[in-house]
């Protein structure tokens, strides 16, 4: 998207800077000087175009990027969702075939473990809610960051935890997907550091 815009604007700076060079040369005689004055004028010109085009393509960037950063923030939201209630269809569409993440404990699970987990409702989940969310995009790579928290019973034992999380998320031909996430473990289970005195 953004370097269709670019495109779009190189053009009609193309276009309009060709046509004023064409009306000063024609607007002049061939003296030394009007040609001189003519070379001056289109600098500036060039120079001027330059500019703008700089100005509107960060603009563009800039927009773009924030969508995207909506998009994957709202994706996420959704999937989480899922995972609260074993939608293990909404789960599917989200991630990516080859979808891994890793625990804090050194487990790791693959997209065929959520989606049977979700499927058998291993797990019965209170909550599965995030805060403290980042959204970073750079180009076709999104990254979120934020505090998971998670209540619920898996296999009749109760359990409630809150972790830090990245969830990876790639731009494809159909659009964001779920490729890789990363916890901490469960800040309960941390020793507590001492206060500062």
């Amino acid at each position: 998207m953004f370097a269709i815009h670019i495109l779009d604007n190189q053009i009609a700076a193309h276009a309009f800077f060709s046509k004023t060079t064409h009306e000063l040369t024609d607007s002049t005689n061939n003296s030394p000087i009007a040609e001189e004055m003519t070379q001056m004028r289109t600098t500036k010109l060039v120079i001027a175009l330059i500019g703008a085009l700089a100005i509107l393509g960060g603009g563009v960037a800039s927009a773009d990027s924030t969508a995207d950063q909506n998009n994957v923030a709202a994706l996420d939201t959704e999937y989480q969702l899922a995972v609260k209630n074993n939608d293990a269809d909404t789960m599917g569409r989200i991630l990516a075939d080859d979808f891994v993440v890793a625990w804090g404990d050194g487990e790791s699970h693959s997209k065929a473990d959520l989606l049977n987990d979700a499927r058998t409702k291993r797990v019965q989940y209170e909550h599965n809610e995030d805060t403290d969310k980042t959204v970073q995009v750079w180009g076709d790579t999104a990254v979120i960051t934020s505090k998971l928290w998670v209540k619920g019973v898996d296999k009749g034992k109760p359990f409630e935890w809150h972790v830090w999380f990245s969830d990876t998320y790639v731009r494809t031909p159909s659009g964001w997907r779920y490729v890789h996430g990363m916890a901490s473990l469960p800040l309960e289970f941390l020793p507590s550091r001492p206060t500062a005195q």
